[in-house]
């Protein structure tokens, strides 16, 4: 089966400069070159019926041929070498603890803010900032137990990290999912390459969402809006996997600072609440008092210490893109290192000269929301219109301080089978970092890749896909 190659300038997994095939993607692209394109198209409806039947669909708001579609799987997965993965686990290890350091710090001494690294108003008037966590002291003071780092490559072949994710990080079950559907369809490719694991995933999951309790044997639920969340399939398939209940709002009730979950045997407390509802919306008494999401007084048992909610209320201010610039500065801080991931360049559109810089190049730029997700709200100012370019310039002048601006990135590109063949197509990456008694991951994580040829949109809500992600055990594949 023919390989396109990539363009010039870009970085590409699988062909060097030379358009020669990276040595740890010698058993992947011999098995592509060797295998029939009917095959691999056979492969991919089989995939699309399986997922359909485990009801591996993704919600999409707003769209009128119906709430749940198929999110697209790529069968050729994403290979990592072994030293790669080593310095990303290094720099991820490192840039999570840095968060939550950072996170304990504005809630207790807010010595970074003391110092002048970064000013008060950022951290204080940003939305996502729970004055009520301010001197609680949670166990082990862990804030975010799980995290998505968003990585990509650029074309200079280093990684770096997009954003970061602290507040309730989704795409796990796909990652999970994903590594399943190709161990079915293709046994003979893991019998060749020797790619690392990551089904214990859900047990590392269990520790962490343990370990945040200091009980013992604490009782564990993971608290879902329901079964029209985007998310819903991968809330059911984590407490499925966990061997823990899934439950909704009116399935817990509080009494006594304490929280209680109904069964058909009477209350059980519940002492560790893996939580997918966004803080406004945990307990209507202390949030948005329309919340049917929540649980009534949930807010005083978490501040009782009777509960433990992860992730913890108040994390969003570590994940706002304005908040993201800092991050370097927060490892040098709290860890006295040098940060190992490189962030993005960044311009904070709140700051005078940085919004006079933007908007006399925004044709140049990539312009997001701070407190945007899931690629909505965003401006790619080589692929915007003249219309869209005037319109963001126009919200950039009314309200600086809800944008950030950042160059655009090459993101690397991969072999992915679209319906010209086999062709380049732009990912980036999302591993998952859990922090309980130390800070632990799965090696790879959520590849997400744009289908569209020359889209750097990778988000699954915006038409993206997915791939297995492969780390290698050794760098002799």
């Amino acid at each position: 089966m023919l390989i396109q190659t990539p363009g010039e300038g870009l970085y590409d997994e699988l062909f060097d400069e030379g358009h020669r095939v990276r040595p740890h993607y010698r058993t992947l692209e011999n098995w592509l070159v060797n295998s029939d394109e009917s095959l691999i198209a056979e492969k991919r409806r089989e995939a699309n019926v399986l997922f359909q039947r485990l009801g591996i669909t993704f919600n999409v708001y707003g769209q009128d041929q119906g709430s749940d579609r198929l999110i697209p799987f790529d069968l050729i997965p994403r290979v990592i070498s072994a030293s790669d993965w080593q310095k990303l686990q290094s720099g991820l290890r490192q840039r999570v603890n840095a968060l939550n350091r950072f996170l304990h710090d504005i809630y207790h001494n807010f010595d970074i803010v003391k110092a002048g690294v970064i000013n008060a108003e950022q951290v204080f008037a940003n939305p996502q900032y729970q004055p009520g966590m301010q001197n609680l002291k949670l166990p082990r003071n862990l804030y975010s137990h799980i995290a998505g780092i968003d990585l990509i490559r650029h074309n200079d072949g280093d990684f770096y990290v997009l954003e970061d994710n602290l507040r309730c990080p989704s795409g796990v079950s796909y990652m999970l999912e994903n590594r399943r559907m190709m161990m079915r369809l293709f046994p003979e490719l893991f019998a060749e390459a020797p790619v690392a694991p990551v089904d214990h995933y859900p047990a590392l999951l269990g520790e962490t969402l343990r370990a945040a309790s200091l009980k013992p044997d604490p009782t564990v639920v993971v608290l879902t809006p329901g079964r029209f969340n985007s998310a819903y399939f991968e809330h059911a398939f984590l407490a499925r996997q966990m061997g823990v209940e899934i439950v909704e709002g009116a399935d817990l009730f509080v009494r006594k600072n304490r929280v209680y979950m109904k069964t058909t045997v009477g209350p059980q407390q519940v002492d560790v609440i893996y939580r997918r509802i966004d803080d406004d919306f945990l307990d209507p008494l202390s949030g948005n008092p329309q919340s049917m999401l929540g649980v009534p007084g949930l807010y005083g048992a978490y501040r009782s210490g009777n509960v433990v909610l992860t992730n913890a209320m108040g994390t969003g201010v570590a994940d706002d893109k304005s908040i993201y610039p800092y991050v370097p500065d927060m490892i040098r801080f709290y860890l006295s290192e040098e940060p190992i991931l490189k962030n993005v360049p960044t311009w904070q559109c709140r700051k005078p000269k940085d919004l006079k810089y933007v908007l006399e190049h925004l044709p140049e730029l990539v312009v997001k929301e701070a407190q945007g997700a899931g690629g909505y709200g965003m401006l790619i100012g080589p692929r915007a219109t003249s219309k869209e370019l005037r319109h963001f310039a126009d919200l950039l002048k009314a309200r600086p301080c809800n944008y950030i601006a950042q160059p655009t990135l090459s993101l690397s590109t991969c072999p992915t089978f679209v319906n010209e063949g086999i062709a380049p197509r732009h990912l980036d990456l999302r591993p998952f970092v859990l922090s309980g008694k130390k800070v632990q991951m799965v090696p790879g994580g959520l590849t997400r890749v744009a289908l569209e040829e020359g889209s750097l949109v990778v988000n699954s809500s915006q038409g993206g896909g997915t791939k297995d992600t492969w780390v290698l055990e050794d760098d002799l594949c």
